[in-house]
């Protein structure tokens, strides 16, 4: 089996790659051949199989078409300007996240000769737009208020009507802010909610934009993994012609977080999250979706974390080798 990694040199594609990397095999097939790719070179693991490190923008011409020319078994799309990038530079935003996105699916269109690979495309929540019911479920309709919702939306329709044609076996992911992300900040919006968590676990100071009533859904990095794992390996006939799906997650308070890091390392580690309001950050989150009913993808197997004090101690055992800074 060949997999494909887009976006390989990411948090959730590096792990992702080391998970791939220790099971060897997915459904049961030997892994014969990992392609990492980024627009920045992903580190080579040590593995028992072929692994190829490749670096471009594959939004490029000809670059799709090159990715896909040995006809990887499953591509896992992860590769995405985040949103507060998608925010700020429009052209940008569009060329990665829509183009780059089109791009790839046809050139696996092109391929032909029956080639039918799994897609697996990480989508977000950030398709969904306000005003929100009390729990957002699957047939809520899409009305990002972001260009990167947007792109992320346009992107679904795409995979769907390209796995209706037989093009290729597709499934979306839409994820949760991936909570607590190890590693400096990126440029993403809701950076914040894994700094306030992070960085006073390591013994910095974290600043909370936002007032702590804000209401947001969060899963591990290792769960994004795991949605990814599962979704590259599912019986998709199960799924049906709805080929995306909003993945389970912890849907708290800052307040909620602020008092699960206060349980599992104390009032010291609490005390230094510093409170500076942005009202640019504020207006954006203000338009976010806060608790969603993942029902139908958990009737697929897809799993979470049950709460957010889950998410720190893995967070502690993943990241930190279980010691946090006194």
């Amino acid at each position: 089996m060949q997999i494909l990694i887009l976006g390989a040199a990411g948090m959730v594609g590096r792990k992702l790659t080391e998970r791939l990397v220790e099971e060897g095999h997915l459904n049961g097939r030997a892994i014969t051949r990992m392609i990492l790719h980024d627009v920045v070179e992903p580190a080579v693991p040590q593995a028992p199989f072929e692994t190829t490190a490749l670096t471009s923008d594959f939004s490029q011409a000809g670059q799709a078409e090159r990715l896909v020319a040995s006809r990887p078994d499953i591509i896992f799309h992860l590769a995405a300007i985040v949103s507060g990038e998608a925010e700020a530079d429009l052209e940008k935003g569009y060329r990665i996240n829509l183009d780059g996105t089109r791009s790839l699916f046809d050139a696996i269109r092109q391929v032909g000769d029956g080639y039918c690979p799994r897609v697996v495309f990480t989508s977000s929540i950030a398709v969904f737009g306000a005003p929100f019911p009390e729990a957002i479920g699957d047939e809520f309709f899409l009305t990002p208020l972001t260009s990167y919702g947007t792109q992320k939306a346009i992107g679904e329709l795409l995979l769907a009507d390209y796995t209706r044609r037989g093009f290729f076996d597709g499934i979306g992911i839409r994820l949760p802010t991936i909570c607590v992300r190890p590693g400096k900040p990126n440029k993403a919006a809701s950076g914040f909610f894994s700094s306030i968590i992070r960085e006073p676990l390591s013994g910095q100071e974290a600043v909370l934009p936002v007032p702590e009533d804000v209401r947001h859904a969060h899963a591990s990095p290792r769960s994004a993994v795991g949605f990814l794992m599962h979704a590259a390996t599912m019986d998709t006939a199960a799924i049906g012609p709805r080929r995306n799906l909003t993945m389970p997650s912890v849907s708290v308070t800052v307040a909620e977080q602020i008092d699960a890091l206060r349980r599992i390392a104390g009032d010291k580690v609490a005390s230094r999250i510093r409170r500076e309001p942005d009202p640019a950050i504020m207006r954006m989150v203000a338009g976010w979706p806060r608790r969603f009913d993942a029902s139908r993808a958990e009737s697929l197997g897809f799993k979470a974390e049950k709460s957010f004090d889950e998410i720190i101690r893995l967070h502690v055992e993943d990241e930190l080798g279980g010691k946090i800074a006194g």
